[in-house]
């Protein structure tokens, strides 16, 4: 049966309190006047992509100001500052160095879309400044990054709303209160998959000089001096292990945090069952996996995430998605839909629970937003703090170095912050800064 979101809700017998503001509050109840004391000043470090969708998002709440933007790049910052003053009105100070802009002292909170291994020193620099931090997914791009940014915000006090936007979701919300509330039964397994043609990378061309108007210096930061090469700049440098960690962690973050939330758990997998490799048929500009299965282990149920680069189907007809299989039901959903599939009761000859679905799902990065400015406001625990954060970013990491150290099992410590089982994988866990660039301690 088809239903609405009304129908949904009456339907299923979720109450409303069982859910955040996001999805029992209809969204344009936001949009009030504000009075000129209540607003937030926003500056933003790294504008090329998602980071400037959530600035445009942060800008179409009238609580908002954008007073300063920072890039790299001169042609990204200028068209980018020139859209902000067109649709917005409002005219940003530039940058291209973001210390400098963080001596600003009228920025309340900064968001920070630059590339993963930029992450931890834009929100740690960030936080000592005396901001509150939007960062952009996964947290960080290794482990110990994680660490210190977890340990930054509860030192510094500030709101730091990790870019996990589905908590802030209304099909996700949904889906886990039914699983919590026994709607599917005793949860056992979530299947998890990503299936995307960008996970291979760009075809291979060669190195070039860096272009006119962009700082390259600065945008490898604390990575390793290479040559400059367009397939390892804007818009692919995600598939280089010095800049992020591939398909697996570009959509692994969201999809196992999901999975991790059917429980609330906010630690890293104890364990991790890995086969990893690169199976495309065609060379591609990519250090990063094509392919994962990856299995972690829980007290009482599994996670399987699945991941294949260079197709776009799989199970359901669906490209991504998660499937979260109880006793009397399994629950099928990715971000736009969410479907009820019962399982049959012999003795009873009849389905298990109802069947439903629902349709009319959306991205929820305009909510999870409104959610970070809220508790920005009220001083409330905001939906993906760094302990989220560093939850779903160590799933993905721990498979992605069991991969790279051709590990097919993987033990981890969390006390004590290390493999226990493979010295080759511990030498991944901290990474190694290049000069003049220090890992923070905090």
């Amino acid at each position: 049966m088809k239903t609405n979101r009304r129908n949904f809700i009456k339907q299923t017998g979720i109450a409303t309190a069982g859910f955040g503001i996001a999805s029992t509050i209809p969204f344009n109840s936001w949009a009030q006047t504000i009075s000129a004391s209540d607003k937030i000043n926003v500056a933003i470090i790294g504008c090329n992509s998602m980071g400037f969708g959530i600035l445009k998002h942060h800008l179409s709440f009238p609580d908002v100001n954008c007073v300063a933007m920072c890039d790299i790049d001169d042609k990204v910052l200028n068209e980018r500052s020139a859209e902000i003053q067109k649709s917005f009105n409002q005219k940003p100070k530039l940058y291209k160095d973001f210390r400098k802009m963080l001596e600003q002292k009228d920025i309340d909170a900064v968001i920070i879309g630059t590339p993963d291994h930029w992450h931890c020193l834009n929100t740690v620099y960030s936080l000592q400044a005396g901001k509150h931090v939007y960062v952009e997914k996964p947290m960080a791009n290794t482990i110990e990054e994680c660490n210190i940014m977890v340990k930054a915000a509860n030192y510094y006090k500030k709101t730091v709303q990790v870019g996990q936007q589905q908590r802030s979701g209304y099909i996700f919300q949904t889906a886990n209160e039914m699983i919590k509330s026994g709607k599917i039964g005793k949860l056992r397994k979530v299947n998890i998959w990503a299936n995307f043609n960008y996970g291979v990378g760009r075809d291979l061309i060669p190195d070039e000089p860096v272009p006119t108007g962009i700082d390259f210096d600065m945008w490898l930061g604390p990575a390793p001096q290479r040559s400059f090469n367009q397939t390892r700049f804007h818009g692919s440098w995600r598939m280089f292990w010095d800049y992020g960690g591939g398909l697996v962690s570009d959509w692994g973050v969201h999809l196992l945090d999901m999975g991790l939330w059917t429980k609330d758990l906010v630690k890293a997998p104890d364990k991790v069952i890995v086969y990893a490799g690169n199976t495309y048929h065609e060379k591609k500009s990519r250090e990063t996996f094509d392919s994962m299965s990856a299995c972690f282990p829980k007290d009482d149920f599994v996670i399987n995430y699945d991941v294949t680069a260079g197709v776009q189907r799989g199970p359901y007809d669906m490209p991504y998605g998660i499937a979260f299989i109880g006793d009397d039901a399994t629950i099928v959903v990715d971000r736009s839909k969410l479907t009820v599939y019962p399982e049959w009761d012999d003795k009873a000859k009849k389905l298990r629970t109802e069947e439903y679905k629902y349709t009319e799902g959306k991205e929820s990065h305009k909510e999870h937003v409104r959610n970070f400015l809220d508790c920005i406001k009220s001083g409330q625990k905001n939906a993906c703090p760094p302990e989220i954060g560093r939850a779903a970013a160590l799933h993905v990491h721990m498979a992605n170095i069991a991969g790279r150290v051709g590990e097919s099992m993987l033990l981890w410590d969390d006390s004590n912050n290390r493999f226990t089982n493979s010295e080759a994988a511990n030498k991944l866990i901290i990474p190694e800064y290049r000069a003049p660039w220090t890992l923070p301690k905090i």
